[in-house]
């Protein structure tokens, strides 16, 4: 078989042009494999090199060089590296040190406390003040203490007088406070940190007392913001020159609570928010003007009280004709918010075993009736008050 001329040039040009593209997919080929080398090198050169050092820049010198405080311990005169954006060297940011050289390579990003960052409430509680019956004076002075300062501070600019830091809420147990706190939380818009003092009593010296420094550096650079500190007597407690090293160091975190709130640092724009059940033991150097400036009570609800409070917990509750919401709220006497609470949630379930389309006033006084005896049957004699239903 014989082919032209122009056939034969025709196979040879094919064949050029099949070569090129051949020779471009090698080329491809070797460029990807040649970024692949450069990433694994890359990564050998990070397994083989010296770790970095974390220091905090102390203070810049006129010649370039900066002292920073190692992490290590020892407090160092070094380089800095051209690498480094020197706008942002300022003292007291953290610095990653080269250990071979000792110059500072790299400014780190300001580093949270993981433990404390958990503590700053990122889904607002939808609980609002209507939320909270029998309680209309301590919201009021809520609303003046914390959310006026926090939302119109230019007020008190304006007149020159400087708001109270602090609010304190005592009362016993159940009677609200933790509540007036989620309204809080749900009524300002502000960012809201909550922690129990009971986190704060960590085995570790000096351990509590940093916590309490990096909340408040927290809120501080999130202002404005509320620091609630609930049961606040378990690291309050007053102080005694005798005591275990346990205790010691609850007295470290107290003190370091106490500069805190009122030290050379200002506040600015921070509320601080606590709630206990003993005040009569927290230490009074809390509890003077310029921590806690006001006290708030918070005590068992009386019977207009009680009697909003079961308007708001059968709020949303299908109740029968014959419920009398008033005879309930004097029968009721002695008990607090998260009593009435729990007797609507029995009253429910009353109406659920006697599988009813509403609950009845009956449902709510056989829960009365069953909470009284679940109440005084530790106590070992009867009831000092008899509930007539």
């Amino acid at each position: 078989m014989s082919y032209t001329g122009s056939e034969k040039r025709g196979n040879v040009f094919e064949y050029v042009r099949q070569l090129e593209e051949r020779v471009q997919q090698l080329e491809a080929e070797v460029e990807f494999l040649r970024r692949e080398l450069n990433y694994y090198r890359g990564e050998i050169d990070k397994l083989l090199a010296a770790p970095l050092v974390e220091a905090a820049l102390l203070e810049l010198l006129d010649d370039g060089r900066a002292i920073v405080r190692s992490s290590a311990g020892p407090t160092l005169v070094v380089n800095v590296s051209g690498s480094v954006d020197q706008s942002k060297l300022k003292p007291g940011v953290h610095v990653a040190l080269n250990q071979r050289g000792s110059a500072i390579v790299e400014v780190l990003p300001i580093a949270e406390d993981y433990y404390v960052r958990a503590m700053e409430v990122d889904e607002r509680p939808r609980v609002t003040f209507r939320d909270v019956g029998g309680l209309r004076e301590q919201v009021r002075e809520l609303r003046e203490v914390v959310e006026l300062p926090l939302r119109t501070p230019e007020l008190f600019s304006k007149l020159g007088v400087e708001p109270p830091k602090g609010v304190l809420l005592y009362g016993p147990p159940g009677c609200g406070k933790t509540l007036l706190a989620r309204a809080v939380a749900g009524e300002v818009k502000a960012t809201f940190i909550r922690l129990a003092a009971s986190e704060l009593a960590q085995k570790f010296v000096g351990e509590g007392a940093r916590i309490v420094r990096e909340v408040f550096r927290l809120a501080r650079r999130k202002a404005p913001a509320i620091v609630f500190i609930d049961e606040l007597d378990a690291i309050a407690a007053r102080r005694v020159d005798v005591g275990t090293s346990g205790e010691r160091e609850i007295h470290r975190t107290l003190s370091q609570l106490l500069v805190e709130i009122d030290g050379f640092d200002p506040l600015d724009r921070v509320k601080v928010m606590a709630a206990t059940n003993r005040i009569d033991v927290v230490d009074p150097a809390l509890l003077r003007p310029g921590r806690f400036d006001r006290l708030i009570e918070v005590p068992p609800p009386d019977a207009s009280g009680r009697y909003e409070i079961l308007k708001i917990h059968t709020s949303r509750m299908a109740l029968a004709d014959d419920v009398d919401l008033r005879r309930l709220a004097e029968m009721t006497e002695g008990l607090c918010g998260a009593d009435i609470k729990n007797l609507c949630t029995e009253a429910g379930y009353n109406a659920i075993r006697r599988d009813a389309d509403a609950v009845s006033m009956r449902d709510f006084l056989q829960a009365l009736e069953k909470y009284a005896l679940e109440r005084f049957k530790d106590r070992g004699s009867r009831p000092e008050r008899q509930i007539s239903i």
